[in-house]
């Protein structure tokens, strides 16, 4: 298959990857030219927020808790380019602790994550994130047997 741009599908993986490129360089301006404007956001376990505002101030959270890098990413999309689905793995840093988590205290951590997108006039219009919060708590709780995790409210 030759991917030239010119299709719905190819560009919605494109943005996908540009969406997690901007994310591992810590883009976070970019991430955001990357949203509709009425974005809705559901963070791991966590109730949906709507708006690029709200994604922006999910952003600024995060930085402050964690330091993150999406490795191994795969991006699977629906042949009219409406839908996507992302899997990786999260190599993070707890940097600070967040409300109801244990103590930060530069713990690292590694676990799978996964993100499902729609994607409307070439913007992403939503992005769903999930990843295991128990293996999370495991590994940064210092707990045997968690395997690999992130906070990432993503």
């Amino acid at each position: 298959m030759k991917i030239d741009g010119n299709r719905r599908q190819d560009r919605a993986t494109e943005l996908v990857l540009t969406y997690y490129s901007a994310f591992n360089r810590g883009d976070w301006d970019g991430m955001l030219a990357l949203l509709a404007d009425d974005v809705a956001h559901d963070p791991n376990q966590e109730a949906r927020e709507s708006g690029r505002e709200a994604f922006a101030a999910h952003l600024a959270r995060m930085h402050i808790s964690y330091r993150e890098q999406l490795r191994d990413i795969v991006v699977l999309v629906a042949p009219d380019g409406d839908r996507a689905a992302a899997e990786y793995t999260v190599h993070g840093e707890y940097l600070h602790t967040g409300e109801g988590q244990p103590p930060a205290h530069g713990q690292k951590y590694e676990l799978p994550g996964g993100a499902f997108f729609e994607i409307r006039e070439d913007r992403i219009a939503r992005v769903s994130h999930f990843y295991n919060q128990q293996a999370w708590l495991a590994q940064v709780s210092g707990s045997v047997g968690g395997h690999g995790p992130a906070r990432v409210s993503r």
